[in-house]
């Protein structure tokens, strides 16, 4: 901080040079991770922030197209934006980046998304990227923001993390609205005989209390409110049955986000979410309770994404939430779209793995864009690596035991069986695969050259990047191996064809991506199953969006590696109509995840003279 008072009177927008320049050969960047933690290099880093105004001239932005949030965020009008450069037939390349199967502290996936903008910005590329808004679920639990790390992070990062422009809030409330629909409507229905329910405007749903197909929605890990009992008092205290809470960013209306092209086809969408069903088993809407409308009023707003920047000051729409694991969990379709009329290189995220999140990019996302990836990016740690060679567990907020500190070549061999399922998942798509090896300070050469054998043996490029190091500086390497697989012939096709049934979606899915040797039904899945292979086509052509644990390959989030001979089993359906998604749940995954004992709450705090979040991760 020191140093950084001492070039108070250079230019504050030239981030590039200033967070690089060095006082003497001798010294370490001015922003140094190794001593400094990710929320203190924001600060400092934001100092030296670029208005958002330039930022948005910069990338083409007019200045009626941007809807400023301060002087550091703004939302994109996009609607005058995609008009204005709709006539613009070139585009960017289109770069996903995903990873192997994380252990639970995460691999740096959303860290190398920034490196590489970095990098590429370094080597004088014009660059876009599109990351995904992070929920308050791990902002404040064990995971911390979504902002990346060290030099490789957007600013500025207290907003980013904490309230942001208000997307998962609209959601959550637009969400909330339904079921407070739903539930005030089957109070009434049961209070209300025919006659006094006309005179309201309305006609009897006769909506079966044990067939809700939706939760109420919050944006926090809060594991006591998974299963509730709601209604409970007098008959004027609402309709007493089962219920419970699911995470904000795990609801249809943020799978929506993701997916729209526009107001008009949200709404269309919104419009066809099934709430419950009646007791003939017919579905009961949002547009059957008539608060369809305004559920898009509560919406609108949100499809304009967000934009914030890099610590070298490079442009990065922030739009839809994360979690492949139980959501879709990509950016969505509107800023890629955006994006890529903007710049010659646009890097987009996808949550988790490439079982999961690329899988949905894949088959969910380009499906619906009509994008098709030039490159994809597979992030890696050497301790991923050997926690699936059969290390030992890695736990939030416990130090590492010396397998991952030490080198140690048998544990890291084993564990890229991992590595080369992932890569032969891209390599299905027809798209080259980079690895990006995110290195850690205790990795060895050895182990290094190691992981690169093995990646080029199986048909990908690898590039090591050191971007939470030395920002892009550190990511040159890695820009340079993307630049040249968007070079290589290009075969990209989807898993499956949208007419195939449901149940062959499911088995591709489970044989072809995530290696198990069939797939297993609980009785009631079986059941729904029959019931939507049954429904004369009208589910048919709707996409798989599964939801299974992001820690292995497999249902079990205890099989690491690259397990073998097991079968995936299916324990429910949920139907997501207004999404286009047909959501098969594998194992015992729960769409609201639980707050640790430890969590990353217990350190924020703000300082009370000058109003500064401190502590946010």
């Amino acid at each position: 901080m020191g140093r950084l008072a001492s070039l108070q009177k250079k230019s504050k927008h030239s981030n590039l040079k200033l967070l690089y320049n060095r006082i003497s050969p001798s010294q370490p960047p001015i922003l140094d991770p190794t001593v400094m933690k990710d929320w203190q290099i924001a600060e400092a880093a934001e100092e030296y922030i670029k208005p958002i105004n330039l930022l948005a001239q910069e990338i083409g932005l007019r200045q009626d197209e941007i809807i400023p949030m301060g002087k550091q965020l703004a939302k994109v009008d996009y609607v005058s934006a995609m008009k204005r450069l709709a006539s613009k037939t070139s585009t960017a390349k289109y770069i996903d980046v995903t990873a192997i199967t994380p252990t639970p502290l995460g691999e740096g996936k959303t860290t190398t998304v920034i490196g590489l903008i970095e990098g590429l910005g370094k080597l004088g590329k014009r660059v876009t990227g599109a990351i995904r808004q992070p929920s308050g679920g791990p902002t404040f639990n064990v995971k911390g923001s979504a902002a990346g790390g060290g030099l490789a992070q957007c600013i500025p990062l207290v907003p980013f993390s904490v309230r942001f422009t208000g997307d998962i809030d609209s959601i959550t409330n637009a969400h909330n609205l339904a079921m407070v629909a739903l539930t005030a409507r089957m109070q009434h229905e049961r209070n209300y005989d025919d006659d006094r329910l006309a005179k309201s405007g309305l006609k009897r749903l006769d909506i079966d209390p044990d067939r809700i197909q939706q939760k109420w929605i919050m944006d926090f890990c809060a594991q006591s409110l998974r299963n509730i009992r709601i209604g409970m008092g007098g008959k004027m205290d609402g309709f007493e049955m089962d219920s419970g809470f699911a995470i904000s960013v795990s609801s249809e209306l943020m799978a929506i986000l993701s997916v729209s092209s526009d107001l008009k086809d949200m709404r269309q969408r919104i419009a066809k979410i099934v709430m419950a069903y009646d007791k003939q088993g017919n579905e009961v809407t949002t547009a059957d309770l008539e608060v369809d409308g305004a559920m898009t009023a509560w919406m609108v707003d949100t499809l304009n994404p967000s934009l914030v920047q890099t610590i070298e000051g490079q442009p990065v729409f922030v739009h839809a939430g994360p979690f492949a694991n139980i959501a879709i969990g990509q950016s969505s379709i509107i800023a890629d779209r955006l994006a890529s009329k903007l710049s010659d290189y646009h890097v987009t995220e996808s949550g988790f793995g490439a079982d999961i999140g690329f899988e949905k990019f894949w088959n969910l996302k380009c499906r619906r864009s009509g994008l098709k990836p030039d490159a994809v990016v597979l992030v890696a740690t050497v301790r991923a690596l050997k926690m699936h060679g059969g290390g030992s567990a890695v736990k939030p907020g416990q130090p590492l035991q010396k397998e991952y500190t030490q080198e140690n070549l048998e544990l890291l061999e084993k564990g890229c069986d991992n590595l080369i399922a992932h890569i032969e998942i891209v390599k299905k798509s027809g798209v080259q695969p980079v690895v990006c090896i995110n290195g850690f300070y205790t990795d060895t050469d050895a182990e290094i050259e190691l992981i690169r054998r093995v990646a080029k043996a199986n048909g990908a490029l690898v590039a090591l990047s050191q971007h939470w190091l030395k920002g892009g500086e550190g990511a040159i390497e890695l820009a340079q191996a993307v630049m040249l697989a968007c070079d290589h012939e290009n075969n990209f096709k989807f898993l499956y064809d949208q007419d195939v049934p449901i149940s062959k979606k499911i088995e591709l899915l489970a044989t072809e991506v995530y290696g198990a040797s069939g797939v297993d039904y609980e009785p009631l899945a079986l059941k729904k199953l029959k019931e939507m292979e049954a429904s004369n086509g009208l589910l048919s052509n709707m996409d798989i969006c599964m939801v299974k644990t992001h820690l292995s390959l497999s249902h079990d989030p205890d099989l690491k590696g690259r397990p073998k001979d097991w079968k995936l089993p299916i324990r429910d359906f949920l139907i997501y109509k207004g999404a286009g998604f047909i959501v098969p749940i594998a194992g015992q995954i729960k769409l609201m995840p639980g707050t640790a004992s430890n969590p990353a709450f217990r350190g924020i705090d703000v300082d009370v003279e000058t109003g500064k979040v401190t502590g946010m991760f």
